[in-house]
């Protein structure tokens, strides 16, 4: 349902700091997790317009100080997201912080009055998605998931000119692949043996169990199961199963399988360095996912290719192309600005619509990506729970 909520609703919502803006008024802008996600997604912001940044939290001083130079200007700094999210002068948060804190901080966010920004995967544990949406739907907050495929005009144009319009027809398989994956072999910078004075390790860690100063677990965090979901599975594939989602209207999964191990890169990591899952749908379709930090060239190491009765429609940030089946000749689509992403948010925080990537869109992503995890610890088939609907 739109969250279409009248001026008097919105001033009563549960924590009314949260103002009604008018068309022309900036967004203050709030960011948690100040790192170089955090730092892009910033650039988004600012290149998108209509905003100004009032406060930035980080649990480490240097990556607050360094992304000062994308605010603006000096403004506050805080190393306690809470201290942030009390401000009275805050319409929304940017949240891109590791997995496993992006659904307490995104509940809390809602709590005070504040609409949301959250990267993906939205969830780190299949629980967390209920009361996130719970959360959103109680507050009437604007949640937007950083799933940005949803908002780009490539991507757009074509679910409407191939997969709306009935030209690719019935698909049973879609394949996804993504490789050259560089940023999952991060070394810690030297001298970080010992934890910098200025990095709040415990709140680092957040809920999860205390354990002492890890630099390559904080530096290489795709290589750890609880501070990236399941490496490449929640980094990788959820952008991807997303798209599929979108495109076939498609939400819980039936079942998954998955397999693969640490091959190549007997480095201290939890997560798998070569993947390959399969996510069954109830709709007669099964969705494959493979990935490698073995491949790191960067041509064709990433695509959605989805098998229609009508044709093939290969789709991924660089490029959209459709073959159809008739043998006529192959149909393009060029890429698009990803900054698409930020301005639907801004957007949907004056008209108090949903945004392109809700908080039910992400936690249906998330799931598909939680079991192709839990059927690779297992190495088991996994099915699906009723408790896991929302």
């Amino acid at each position: 349902m739109p969250l279409t909520i009248t001026r008097r609703a919105a001033l009563a919502t549960a924590a009314s700091a949260a103002r009604v803006l008018g068309a022309n008024e900036r967004i203050r802008l709030g960011v948690i997790g100040s790192g170089s996600r955090g730092q892009h997604l910033m650039r988004m912001a600012n290149q998108a317009g209509g905003c100004e940044f009032v406060g930035i939290c980080d649990a480490w001083d240097v990556r607050r100080r360094e992304s000062m130079k994308f605010a603006g200007r000096q403004v506050d700094d805080y190393g306690d997201y809470r201290r942030l999210l009390e401000r009275k002068d805050l319409d929304a948060v940017i949240v891109a912080t590791l997995d496993h804190t992006h659904a307490p901080i995104t509940i809390a966010a809602c709590e005070a009055g504040k609409d949301v920004f959250v990267e993906k995967p939205m969830t780190s544990l299949p629980e967390q998605g209920p009361p996130m949406l719970q959360a959103q739907r109680r507050h009437k907050r604007v949640v937007q998931v950083g799933v940005q495929q949803r908002s780009l005009a490539h991507f757009i144009e074509a679910k409407q000119r191939w997969v709306d319009s009935g030209r690719l027809g019935k698909v049973h398989m879609v394949r996804t692949v993504w490789n050259a994956n560089t940023g999952y072999l991060t070394k810690p910078p030297a001298g970080m043996e010992r934890k910098p004075d200025g990095l709040d390790w415990d709140a680092v860690l957040g809920w999860l169990p205390k354990i002492p100063w890890d630099p390559k677990r904080y530096f290489n965090r795709f290589a750890y199961w609880d501070f990236a979901t399941g490496g490449q599975t929640g980094g990788l594939f959820v952008h991807m199963v997303d798209v599929v989602h979108w495109y076939l209207g498609l939400t819980k999964a039936r079942s998954a399988v998955c397999l693969g191990g640490i091959y190549q890169y007997d480095d201290g990591r939890d997560t798998p360095d070569n993947v390959n899952g399969i996510v069954e749908y109830n709709e007669n379709l099964t969705v494959t996912f493979e990935a490698t930090i073995t491949d790191l060239l960067p041509e064709e190491s990433a695509d959605i290719v989805f098998f229609g009765e009508g044709g093939r429609l290969s789709i991924f940030r660089h490029r959209a192309r459709f073959l159809p089946a008739d043998k006529g000749p192959a149909e393009t689509l060029d890429r698009s600005p990803e900054v698409a992403h930020m301005a639907n948010f801004f957007a949907c925080i004056k008209s108090r619509q949903e945004p392109s990537a809700t908080v039910y869109d992400g936690h249906y992503g998330a799931m598909a990506c939680h079991l192709l995890n839990m059927a690779y610890r297992t190495r088991s088939r996994v099915d699906w729970r009723p408790e896991w609907d929302i």
